[in-house]
């Protein structure tokens, strides 16, 4: 594999470590599907699916877009406490219709589960002319259905974000400059910093997502 020095992104030297590691896929995927994909507005109304590193991430990019109201949506009550701790105006189950906290729906809606299910959801709680952006990777036999005509009758768009729509040399030294000035508190998104030695233990927290948002697995 050949390596490209312009893939590289330099970080200040005085940047912890763990909170690089944020910079480098949560924030930039899920900030990025805010400011990049979504282009999210100033007072527009906004809904995030799934409260993992990157939809906790994408919920903070809707914060510094002054987006309002900002919907969470988690069936974990540990991360629904935590995006409103972060910025969620409202914080809610699944199975709650979102549209009895929004009147015909959110303006965006960002889906960061990686279910077709999810994403179903998340377009169908999207209003007439608004925007459904999706940052999931669901199985690749996992397919998605809705009605077909909906596109045009409520005019709404579908699009996906791979890794923000961004440019990370561009994004992450402005995402560090946000964080420096508190406006993006990576810190928060990190639950844990265990040794390589318990990256077993990690993956299978990180499978059940009960307790845990982001971890950091220090290779020493």
């Amino acid at each position: 594999m050949v390596l490209d020095r312009r893939s590289l992104v330099p970080v200040p030297s005085d940047l912890p470590i763990e909170i690089a590691a944020i910079f480098g896929c949560a924030f930039l995927t899920g900030v990025g599907a805010v400011r990049n994909g979504a282009k999210v507005p100033a007072g527009a109304s906004v809904g995030v699916w799934g409260l993992g590193g990157v939809g906790m991430a994408a919920l903070l990019g809707a914060v510094v877009a002054k987006a309002s109201p900002i919907i969470a949506i988690d069936p974990v009550p540990m991360k629904r406490a935590l995006a409103l701790e972060l910025g969620a105006d409202i914080a809610i189950d699944p199975s709650e219709d979102i549209r009895e906290h929004i009147k015909g729906g959110v303006e965006f809606a960002i889906e960061a589960v990686g279910k077709a299910s999810a994403l179903k959801h998340a377009y169908e709680s999207t209003a007439r002319a608004g925007t459904t952006v999706t940052v999931g990777l669901p199985a690749p036999a996992d397919q998605l259905s809705f009605s077909a005509v909906s596109l045009v009758t409520d005019v709404k768009t579908l699009k996906g974000s791979y890794l923000g729509s961004g440019d990370p040399r561009r994004d992450i030294p402005e995402f560090v400059q946000l964080w420096r000035d508190g406006k993006l508190p990576a810190e928060k998104l990190i639950t844990k910093v265990r040794p390589l030695t318990e990256v077993n233990e990690s993956m299978d927290e990180l499978d059940d997502a009960q307790n845990v948002v982001r971890q950091i697995v220090q290779p020493h």
